[in-house]
């Protein structure tokens, strides 16, 4: 079915700094925790690390001129703090705003609208010595950061996102450690969760405080998809569980001003919250002007059975430490049907139960997909070209699945298609592929994959072709 998504509905694609940039020791750039966590020995698939990556850092103008042969209406990147605070505090460095400056002005130049996120996992590394996310001067100083590149792009950029995936930064990072930091701290990861809670707030009023009504303020979650195994009590708490710790800790304390009930009394064996300091709720309850939905796939889950072999695999990697902190008794299921190369299961009916779910649940917020993809194996054929099907067909799903949500209510603003090009995949190295544009990490060669000429037909047009339509990929 051809679906028509209106003239006001944005379409883009997203990127993040250190998985696209490279160039980590110019500009007088400092090094971030992901620095230090791909050159640790065993830490990435095959040692590899961002200092490269596809090169975005000298090849911006080119990359911004294939965004608008692409046709993108807006373009998702992220900052690097580093770049701008080598060692997370004090003044900013002129090098670092240039770039973001210079890249600003090229995409407004190109009719791409910026949506800047401040922070996408590339924590200094000076603040992670001084005690990372766990500690809560991160926060205030992830606050002042805010306020430097507010100051400084806030006269041409005005949607800003505080944080891409909070959950990731906490959870896999100090709970699990299959991300940077690498820390298996179960309390930590809680406390990290909190003051990345504190900093979204703190840098929510930076942007109110420089953008005023003219700035559109957003916070983009991950949010689970989480279905119990049964109806059966203990499988449906142990969903509720999952739900607790992945979605409303976030979800509440930014919506609602509080953490919720069953959340605290999860986890009081781990921790007894008094990291939580008075006021701090009311900082963290900025409010939204849009929220940043990022959804790849859906999970399954149920109360362990004592006695029988139990799963694991959770998507996220693999870890002896778990990052579901106060869930020792719940088992993800294995994924089943098609799946993609990170090994996700492809389930697009979970995109539209979890916008429908939001809209019920905060019926006057906006939303927005800032990220939706999938990576597969992706080979260059003899003629020089990336044939790449099962891309389409997921994406077409899925903006499909976006269209069902909207016919029932939910408002959804736009979607921003991860990835606009093949990056470092963070513990995968570059043995995974999410673009739509290929890089060749020998050449850094870009070459659009039939993807890319897909989701050009589908951008011109509002319209969602067909994911086989001979007339949308040239011969």
């Amino acid at each position: 079915m051809s679906r028509d998504f209106g003239s006001d509905f944005l379409w883009g694609a997203a990127t993040a700094a250190y998985q696209i940039e490279g160039a980590t020791t110019e500009g007088g750039r400092g090094a971030s925790i992901w620095d230090t966590f791909s050159a640790t020995p065993g830490k990435v698939l095959d040692g590899h690390t961002g200092a490269v990556a596809a090169d975005h850092y000298h090849r911006m103008p080119a990359d911004v001129a294939l965004m608008r042969d692409l046709g993108l209406a807006a373009y998702r990147f992220s900052v690097a703090w580093p770049r701008i605070q080598p060692t997370g505090s004090g003044p900013a460095l002129a090098a670092g705003l240039d770039f973001y400056s210079r890249l600003v002005d090229e995409l407004l130049g190109a009719g791409i609208e910026p949506v800047l996120t401040l922070y996408h996992w590339d924590l200094p590394q000076a603040l992670e010595d001084a005690g990372g996310w766990p500690a809560r001067d991160t926060a205030l100083r992830f606050g002042e950061y805010a306020a430097l590149v507010v100051d400084a792009l806030g006269d041409r950029v005005l949607r800003w996102t505080t944080l891409n995936e909070p959950w990731c930064s906490a959870f896999l990072g100090y709970a699990s450690g299959v991300h940077a930091p690498g820390r298996t701290e179960p309390a930590g990861a809680l406390a990290a969760a909190h003051h990345l809670n504190l900093a979204h707030g703190l840098a929510g009023r930076a942007v109110r405080d420089g953008l005023g009504d003219r700035g559109l303020l957003s916070l983009t979650l991950n949010l689970h998809v989480v279905r119990p195994a049964s109806q059966a009590p203990g499988d449906l708490d142990a969903a509720r569980r999952i739900d607790a710790v992945a979605n409303r800790i976030f979800l509440e304390p930014v919506l609602d001003g509080t953490y919720p009930a069953d959340l605290l009394a999860d986890t009081a064996a781990v921790t007894d919250w008094s990291f939580v300091h008075d006021g701090d709720l009311e900082v963290t309850h900025t409010g939204l002007d849009v929220l940043g939905v990022n959804y790849y796939s859906s999970q399954e889950v149920r109360a362990a059975r004592p006695g029988e072999p139990r799963s694991m695999d959770d998507g996220h990697g693999a870890s002896t430490s778990s990052p579901w902190v106060g869930s020792p008794d719940v088992e993800f299921l294995p994924r089943s049907g098609p799946l993609t190369a990170m090994g996700w299961n492809i389930d697009p009916s979970g995109m539209t139960e979890l916008l429908v779910g939001l809209h019920h649940r905060y019926p006057e917020l906006p939303l927005m997909i800032t990220e939706n993809g999938a990576a597969f194996d992706d080979e260059v054929s003899p003629d020089g070209r990336v044939h790449d099907p099962r891309r389409i067909a997921y994406v077409h799903d899925h903006v499909a699945a976006v269209g069902d949500a909207m016919e029932a209510g939910a408002d959804v603003r736009g979607y921003l298609l991860w990835s606009l090009m093949d990056n470092f995949e963070w513990a995968y190295g570059y043995h995974r592929r999410f673009g739509i544009i290929r890089i060749d990490y020998d050449t850094l060669e870009r070459t659009w994959k039939d993807s890319a000429y897909w989701y050009r037909a589908l951008i011109s047009t509002g319209r969602l072709p067909s994911p086989t339509d001979p007339g949308v990929v040239p011969d």
